[in-house]
């Protein structure tokens, strides 16, 4: 059984799928891809039991119709990458080995039988919509850094997908600060739904996204997500939990306003953090009349002390935030000037944004130094 393909066909469709594999796993199964050929295609699939991804490719030539192995992934990914670029890759199967010669080189790898390779049960989707990809890059681009990491609430291990009418919006929240962008659908009445799909499923999902105006099909079930594209389908198990109320964080009486310069007010916070606390990095920002101050210190007696004219009129106000917050926000914006709304030094901060196609609202805890 021979299949023959170009490198970067078959290099396109490993590194699509390859993120999924785990480096430890539990089944030595999980750490191969799934090859099945159908005709003159190959399907690759990839699965950590939580979540698939399958991506396909054109075949140059196959000996047989149908066929379905597994083979190393981490081992295969690197053998094709080494590769020149240009060559054909032939891949020969016999028994429980497979045969990869390119040009002048030859590699065995071992395989494992195909129908051991666990694939995710899809169950009917109870909703269906899309969305570009652009439009989908844009949210999660504005909210992913938001997403909690090994926290013990496990729902906010990941992003909230909150479906109403012909408005999506997701949420991200680590318990200090929480980010929230919403879009447009072009589809209209579609019933109230959430979904919580887990970080890797998250950051998986980024990596597939272009500023491309394609269109892809979102498939929302009781317990999977599904998104496809044109050569790739993803799904992924969704996080059973229930999302905390994220419309009573977000402040709707900040009327102190802070406009200043993007650029500038990153840069300025970006040497603050330099010498702010390694474990907490709280900095301190004070207000007055068109000018904020900024201080920071550590643990060893360290101290920096920065001011900028800003374009503020409110009362004076000192306040406590972890810098690398705010910078987070900074970086994902793309407008040229930021306005922070403020109540007092107590409350939280409010900073609202807006791309081509979403509303973006970031909600920064203050901290007490």
């Amino acid at each position: 059984m021979k299949i023959t393909l170009t490198r970067e066909n078959l290099l396109n469709v490993l590194q699509t799928v390859g993120g999924v594999v785990e480096k430890r796993q539990t089944m030595p199964i999980l750490g191969n891809v799934l090859f099945q050929v159908s005709e003159n295609t190959l399907t690759v699939t990839a699965s950590d039991l939580e979540i698939e991804t399958q991506a396909q490719t054109e075949l140059e030539s196959s000996e047989v119709a149908q066929f379905a192995t597994t083979l190393p992934a981490i081992k295969l990914i690197n053998i094709v990458r080494s590769l020149p670029a240009g060559l054909t890759i032939n891949l020969d199967f016999e028994g429980v080995r497979c045969t990869l010669s390119a040009g002048r080189s030859c590699f065995k790898l071992s395989t494992l039988p195909a129908e051991d390779f666990p694939t995710i049960d899809l169950s009917q989707a109870e909703l269906s919509f899309s969305l570009s990809q652009h439009q989908l890059k844009q949210l999660i681009l504005h909210t992913g850094f938001a997403m909690a990491s090994q926290d013990v609430r496990f729902y906010l291990n990941g992003m909230l997908f909150d479906i109403n009418d012909h408005t999506l919006r997701v949420v991200a929240t680590d318990g200090h600060r929480l980010s929230t962008c919403s879009t447009e659908l072009a589809m209209k009445g579609l019933a109230p739904t959430q979904a919580i799909l887990p970080r890797k499923g998250v950051l998986e999902l980024q990596k597939l996204m272009t500023d491309e105006d394609t269109l892809i099909e979102f498939s929302l079930a009781k317990n999977h997500l599904t998104v496809q594209l044109e050569e790739t389908i993803f799904t992924c198990k969704l996080v059973d939990g229930r999302f905390p109320d994220y419309l009573r964080v977000i402040p709707s009486h900040n009327d102190q306003l802070v406009q200043t310069d993007k650029e500038l007010l990153r840069g300025l916070l970006q040497r603050a953090s330099i010498l702010s606390n390694d474990k907490f990095k709280g900095i301190r920002l004070i207000l007055s009349q068109n000018l904020l101050t900024v201080n920071a210190s550590n643990s060893e007696q360290d101290e920096s002390h920065e001011d900028m004219a800003i374009d503020y009129h409110g009362t004076e106000m000192e306040i406590g935030f972890n810098v690398n917050y705010i910078i987070d926000v900074l970086n994902a914006m793309q407008e040229d000037c930021v306005t922070l709304l403020l109540k007092d030094a107590n409350s939280s901060c409010l900073i609202e944004t807006q791309t081509d196609v979403c509303h973006c609202q970031h909600v920064i805890m203050p901290m007490r130094l």
